[in-house]
This record gives structure tokens, sequence and C-alpha cells, in this order.
């Protein structure tokens, strides 16, 4: 089994429509793929209409959490995606997205960068706007080479020239809330420093004993010694150890599939979670 379980779609960031991206996962030859959009679960039903034979869909979501000054997302999966607590917190989050983009539009048109809301809204369609948004205005504007260009102190990394900071969830209330939900919890791409801080060791440590599942090893953002690092601490701490593209569409360069799940771990997340079940194609619209 060919298993990538942190995608994106128009439904967030990504530049595929949910619909294209569960094609797209077939036409790769996934047997599974989870949709994690950014604080999302719109892409939901697009996605499970276009659903093909002999794809599995993991509904899942990728929630912005912030710990001691250091932004990190969690990936939770199947988990009841009506559930009041976890779902109140998601519009928390997404209600704070488009005045966070206004503020760092205000703060480009200061350091001189004609960025325009019309033209970041544009960008975003129907997506929850977010940064990959306005550094796609930047590439446009020919500011920067690419979306990754922008994520630097010059411009949109955390602490950066245009940086504005957002409603962000505790982590260890990220685990409660999705744990209170049905859901499985995984730390995405813990070790991705050049995103900018990134949790400790110890603090990983704590959030598995807050009942944290897994954490992401294999990541594009990872290299060969910090993935042999997380798999060593992950059994250290017995927490399971997942691999995914992170696919973004043409927004980034990976490829789907392009790192992948055990299909063990797979199973064992399938087990732990009671919130929702992974959903079998049929063949989709």
């Amino acid at each position: 089994m060919r298993i990538d379980l942190h995608t994106h779609s128009t439904a967030s960031d990504g530049t595929d429509t949910p619909a294209e991206l569960v094609r797209n996962a077939a036409a790769a030859g996934l047997d599974v793929v989870g949709l994690t959009d950014h604080d999302t679960t719109r892409g939901y039903a697009e996605a499970i209409a276009a659903l093909p034979e002999g794809l599995t869909l993991v509904t899942g979501a990728e929630l912005s959490c912030r710990l001691d000054g250091s932004s990190m997302h969690m990936l939770a999966y199947l988990f009841d995606a009506e559930e009041p607590a976890l779902l109140a917190e998601r519009e928390l989050v997404r209600d704070d997205r488009v005045p966070r983009a206004r503020g760092m539009i205000a703060k480009l048109n200061e350091l001189g960068v004609p960025v325009t809301w019309e033209q970041v809204a544009r960008i975003a369609g129907d997506g929850s706007v977010g940064r990959p948004h306005v550094a796609s205005a930047l590439v446009e504007l020919g500011v920067v080479a690419s979306v990754g260009d922008a994520f630097t102190p010059d411009w949109l990394a955390d602490g950066g020239r245009a940086y504005v900071e957002k409603h962000e969830t505790d982590p260890f209330e990220a685990i409660r809330l999705i744990k209170g939900a049905g859901g499985v919890a995984v730390f995405a791409h813990p070790g991705a420093v050049k995103r900018g801080r990134t949790v400790s060791e110890s603090a990983i440590a704590e959030l598995a004993a807050a009942g944290l599942d897994g954490i992401e090893v294999d990541h594009m953002d990872h290299d060969p010694d910090t993935r042999a690092r997380l798999r060593g601490l992950a059994k250290e701490l017995g927490l399971l150890v997942t691999g995914s593209s992170d696919y973004h569409g043409t927004r980034k360069t990976v490829a789907l599939g392009e790192y992948a799940t055990d299909p063990e771990v797979y199973g064992e997340i399938t087990r732990r979670a009671t919130g929702a079940f992974p959903v079998p194609g049929t063949g989709g619209a």
C-alpha cells in the first residue's frame, strides 16, 4: 500500500481542488490519501464525491498551534468534524486569518511592496487565506522567485519584517480537543528548522505524555540526520511515525506520495480513531 497522510487543497492553501487532489492521488498510484487542509474541513464533501474507486480518503485537518513562542502544526485525523468544541476552535483560528493577512499586506506596503488585499484574495479564492497566498502574491510581483523564498526574515518568516501573529491553539489543548472529537493527533514536521524555531525534544516528550499519538518524520523539510533523530525519539516515547508529502499542488515542488506512511502505522491510526472512518472510493464524479 502507498499511503500519503498530509495534503492540501484549495479549501486552504493548495492549488488542486479537493476533486482534483483525489484524482491526482489515484493517478500517482496512492492507495490512501489524507486531506488535511489548514483549520478547515470544507474540502471533505467534494473530495468524497469525486473519490476514485481503489483510493481511500482519510479525513483530517492541520491545526495551527504555538508553544513557548514556536509555531507548530498538529495533524488531526479521523475526528468528528461536527464535534462542537473542536469546531469552535477551528472557527476561531480561521476567523483570525483575514485580519492577519491584511496586517501582513500593510507591513509589505510600508516596505514598498505594492501587494493588495484584492490580489491576495484572488489567489486564495475560496480557501482559508494564509501566508502562502501572500507569498504567492510576492512571486507574482517579482519580489521573490518562489513561495519558499518568501518565508525568510526579510519577508514572512516567523518574526520577519512583514510577519503578523495570529490566534494559534495551545498544542496541549489541541490534543485534548482532537481526542475529545475521537481523532488521532500527529505533530507535523517537528524538525522543520528552515520554517523558524522548532519545539524542543523535552516539549515533545510532554506532548506525548499528554496523549500525542505520533510525529511526522519522513517529510521534505527533514534532512536524513533529522529523520534519524526523530525516529529514535519516537521509539523512545512510544509514538507512531508517519511520512507524508505535505502536498500543496504547484505551490510546492514535492509530489504526491513522495513520502509515505507504513501500512501498519496507518492501521494503528484507524484503530485508535473513533470520530470518523476512512472513506473508500466508489468511482467518483
